[in-house]
Order: structure tokens, then sequence, then C-alpha cells
């Protein structure tokens, strides 16, 4: 069985069970508070924190992992990306006092930034030429500044409300964030793995190609096809298929993006288009 470690809490672990369910990987556990599971007939899923998964990776207790970059990043461990899958967005962002007019550029040397990533915060603050004191904290950094423990914070940010909440502003941007999928770099070489790791990234892909799209058809009289082509690309060109017992009509089949069926559907009745359907797609290869 090829372990893969996975969040066992939080919205990281929901859209990654949602995901791998969606790929066809149903979750057999003998209870809901399991540290295991089993995935189809290759894959044992391990729970485990976020925070820790680049390490069981890195160290050889799992195969393959989901995180967020900015752990695999603050790590410093050699792991391999093997695939974004583009939830839990987020980013690693530096963040000064609200009445802090001048922001990072005034910053004086010896500045003191908490935050729970110290080695992506030095990293960022070496490589932009400015001498702090990293001072590394387990609980929330945005507390640090109101208790005199910094002047300045790197932390997760997605909306920025919290940061608002407790009058800091974001300045700064250190890593941008999504979930990944890792692995060793040796995996993929493995006698018996690389098969199923490359049939599990494949799935995967298809799943997250085909958000976002919907499929169309509708019927179109044939003497506008040209019409049709110019409305549904797809991805490339309509799949045109004869109705049975018409001459007239012909079938127009499209992948279309979610966001673009309204007007689609707007265009296609404008050209005589008739018995519009519109479905989800749970899968799409190239």
């Amino acid at each position: 069985m090829i372990r893969i470690a996975l969040p066992n809490k939080g919205r990281l672990a929901e859209s990654t069970r949602e995901l791998l369910e969606r790929a066809g990987l149903e979750f057999d556990m003998t209870h809901e508070r399991s540290l295991t599971a089993t995935l189809g007939d290759d894959f044992q899923a391990l729970f485990v924190r976020a925070n820790d998964i680049p390490e069981f990776v890195a160290d050889g207790a799992a195969d393959l992992g989901i995180t967020g970059r900015d752990l695999v990043e603050e790590s410093g461990r050699p792991l391999e990306v093997l695939l974004d899958l583009g939830f839990g967005r987020c980013r690693l962002a530096v963040a000064v006092r609200e009445e802090d007019a001048a922001g990072l550029g005034a910053l004086p040397a010896g500045t003191r930034v908490a935050t729970t990533f110290p080695r992506l915060t030095r990293r960022y603050f070496d490589a932009a030429g400015t001498p702090v004191e990293v001072v590394p904290i387990s609980g929330a950094a945005e507390i640090a500044p109101h208790l005199g423990v910094a002047d300045v914070i790197v932390d997760l940010v997605s909306t920025g409300s919290t940061l608002r909440i407790n009058g800091l502003r974001e300045v700064a941007t250190v890593l941008d964030s999504t979930a990944l999928l890792i692995s060793l770099p040796e995996v993929l070489r493995r006698p018996g793995s690389a098969t199923p790791v490359r049939e599990l990234v494949a799935a995967l892909e298809s799943v997250i190609r085909a958000e976002g799209k919907r499929y169309l058809m509708a019927n179109v009289r044939r003497d506008s096809l040209d019409e049709v082509k110019r409305i549904l690309p797809g991805i490339s060109g309509p799949t045109i298929v004869d109705v049975l017992d018409s001459g007239e009509y012909v079938a127009a089949h499209a992948v279309v993006d979610r966001r673009d069926v309204y007007r689609t559907i707007a265009q296609l009745k404008e050209i005589g288009a008739t018995g519009i359907l519109v479905t989800q797609i749970e899968r799409l290869m190239p």
C-alpha cells in the first residue's frame, strides 16, 4: 500500500477528502476518528497535522502527502511537487500596526518580527536586505504587536479581516500558497509505486480540470453551423451529431466555462437553438 499523509482537520482536510472522493478514492474507515483509512486497492491514508506532513514525507513515514505550499517551503526538506491542487488558497503576508504609516520600507534595523514561519520570514527579509530579528512563536501572531513581543508579524492571510480587526495592515506578500500533492523524488522510481502514483495524479488532474467547466448540448439548425462554431468553440471545436430522422437539425456538444453559460445560452437562442441542456462534468481528460 502506498501511504499518503492527509490533513486531519480543518478546511484543508475537508477539501482534500472531497477531491479524493471525486477522483474515485473512497475512504474505508473503521471509525470516524480513525487515524488511518484505506483508499481503494493501492493507497492507505494517514491522518496527521498539516504542519507535520512535509516531515512525514521527507522522513519516509509516508510516500505522498497533501498540505499547503507554505508548510512545504517552511520545512526546507527535499520534496517534489507532483500537483498543485488549487484549493486552500492563502498568502503569507507581512503586516504592521495600522498607525505605522511608513510601512515596510522604513523598518529600522533590528525590528522584531513575530511568526510561525521563521525560515520563510528570514529568507524574505534577507533577500530584501532588511536586517530584522525573527521571533518564532507557536500561537496567533496577531497579538504579538499588542503585547510588545514584536513590531511586525508574518502570518497567513486569506481575506485580511483578522488583521483589520486587530489593528494591523498588510504591507507585503512573502508567499502565495495552495494545497500541493508532494512526494519524495524517488517515489516515482520505486517498482510498484510509479504506476499507481501517476494514475492518482492523472485522476486528480482530471477532476481539477473539470472544475469551472460545464457540458452543453443543443439542437441547432444545420445551416447555422458557422455561427455555432463561433459561439461554442469548446476544447477543439464543438462536436456535431446528426439528429435521428431529421435533416434540418443537428446536435451540438461542447465544454464551456461555467461563467460563460448564461451568455452562451442567450447566443444559441438567438440563432434558433432548442433543447439546450447544461450538465456538470466530473472529470475532464485532455
